[in-house]
């Protein structure tokens, strides 16, 4: 059924055209060690009782009972979507035994690591899900007292390999390729040049000091990776879900392993708050409400997220990948044309950075977008007076989008500095519309628990928004539809590039003419 057409989507949607948010109404949530403060956001009682209906209409209790229980939640491909399982303490019982021997093997190889102080420097070649979890997690964690360094390279720009390597001993690194079907062409390509590397650094068995995290041990295996070298994932692990995984290897050897079990702990209370919690006070559900209603209902087109934490700047990126690779669909579970505005753009950075880059946009710029906004109460640095500006510059961002300010108070304020005539006209350009829609999600401090619980928190918030939508969000069509043209235009065939069109033909040509000569 369309959505348009739905009786329960016609009631949410009035329901939230009619609703507003009181400022003087305190909304909170505990969930995960995090509070989530929906203050910003509209909200009545004949709006939550339109979503428990809408909820229940498009059959959410089911889908959340499949994504934990094994179901088929990934219907294109006809296979579940069981990285909760990767972190449960229940998992499913057909999964839980190959979950169990992965953690054991990873744990061991970190131990030995340690006991034998082996590789001061760790390598990171993957992309996309293999790359943005373990690259985000070390930039928030990352402390003076990590156990290695960790370097990451994912784009096939030379740059970016180089750069990982540039500087380390090769007898003293380790190289993990995370790859889910270990044909990437980025990671592959970055794989080939550091095992070059390491031979030039006169190391003579490279593969020694290569490490494969895959679905696919047997491409590993062929590559050269020895099998007890090889730690396994499965098709039924999303790459941008997989941080809780094998993949999750580069942290534990950076961080610890107790920090890599900490972060587990940190999304499985998530998940108990995500399955137990009433509607009215579950985080995630709330979330993904709030998000349907401001995308699909009151047309806000993107999706703004500013972590006031510096830690946190890769926190977007990796955001941005779970939600619109989820999300980014125009088709619902049968194949149908989806009829209202879904999946918001994502974007942001950390403040107070953003504010001196588009917060003016967010203030007085036509449309906006909802903000996520986020910090923590206690600081990992004794300078409090720049915590104290920071967390005061947050909640004032926060409160002056939701306030606004006429053009009345404007005037009043200028008339004392301007003739009258000027302080009405520039009172005009003061204006800020106000009632912008934000949320606040707060955390005590930034460790490993409460990090696991805010990107459990997220994909949640995903999932719901993709059961509200209709749509399925652990399929990536679109990504693997680029990914073949790029392979037919590496032919360099004319009969595999004639389909093309004139641009693209010209300047494939352009490459080859430029790449030849170097060879």
């Amino acid at each position: 059924m369309a959505l348009q057409s739905n009786p329960a989507w016609q009631a949410f949607s009035d329901a939230v055209q009619a609703a507003h948010a009181d400022p003087e109404q305190l909304r909170l949530i505990e969930a995960g060690q995090l509070t989530v403060d929906l203050s910003a956001q509209r909200d009545s009682q004949t709006l939550r009782d339109a979503a428990i209906e809408l909820l229940s209409v498009a059959g959410f209790e089911q889908a959340r009972h499949a994504l934990f229980e094994g179901g088929i939640a990934n219907l294109s491909e006809n296979r579940p979507a069981l990285h909760t399982a990767l972190r449960s303490s229940h998992a499913p019982e057909s999964v839980r035994s190959l979950i169990t021997a992965q953690l054991e093997r990873m744990k061991r190889f970190v131990d030995d690591a340690n006991t034998y102080n082996r590789y001061s420097n760790v390598v990171h070649l993957g992309i996309g899900g293999s790359d943005w979890g373990p690259r985000m997690v070390w930039h928030s964690l990352k402390g003076v007292s990590n156990r290695r360094t960790l370097r990451f390279a994912a784009n096939i720009d030379a740059h970016a390999i180089t750069a990982a390597l540039d500087g380390l001993d090769p007898r003293d690194t380790l190289i993990i390729v995370a790859s889910k079907s270990f044909t990437t062409t980025e990671t592959m390509t970055n794989a080939r040049e550091a095992i070059k590397w390491l031979e030039h650094g006169g190391i003579k068995h490279p593969l020694n000091q290569v490490v494969a995290l895959t679905a696919n041990p047997a491409a590993a295996i062929e590559f050269g990776v020895a099998p007890e070298r090889i730690f396994e994932f499965w098709d039924w692990v999303g790459g941008r879900y997989s941080i809780w995984s094998t993949i999750g290897l580069p942290v534990a050897l950076g961080l610890g392993w107790t920090t890599f079990e900490e972060l587990l702990q940190g999304a499985r209370d998530m998940d108990t708050h995500f399955q137990t919690a009433a509607i009215a006070h579950n985080a995630p559900v709330q979330l993904a409400l709030n998000m349907v209603a401001n995308t699909s209902i009151l047309g806000f087109s993107s999706e703004v997220i500013c972590p006031y934490d510096a830690r946190l700047t890769d926190f977007v990126p990796w955001l941005q990948q779970l939600q619109m690779e989820s999300l980014g669909k125009a088709v619902d579970q049968q194949g149908n044309p989806i009829d209202v505005s879904v999946s918001p753009a994502v974007w942001g950075m950390p403040g107070t950075d953003s504010q001196h880059t588009f917060f003016q946009w967010l203030h007085q710029s036509q449309r906006g977008a909802p903000v996520d906004f986020i910090f923590c109460i206690e600081p990992e640095h004794h300078l409090l007076s720049h915590h104290r500006q920071l967390v005061a510059n947050c909640l004032a961002q926060r409160a002056a989008l939701w306030r606004g300010k006429s053009v009345e108070v404007s005037f009043q304020e200028l008339k004392h500095k301007h003739d009258e005539s000027h302080a009405q006209w520039l009172a005009q350009h003061c204006l800020h519309p106000g009632g912008r829609p934000s949320t606040l999600i707060v955390l005590p401090k930034l460790d490993a628990h409460r990090l696991g619980a805010l990107l459990a928190l997220y994909e949640h918030k995903v999932f719901v928004a993709g059961v509200l939508w209709g749509l399925n969000p652990f399929d990536q069509w679109g990504v693997e539809f680029g990914k073949r043209l790029a392979l037919e235009l590496m032919q360099n065939d004319p009969e595999q590039t004639k389909d093309f069109d004139a641009s693209t033909r010209h300047w494939l040509a352009s490459l080859m003419r430029v790449t030849s000569k170097n060879h």
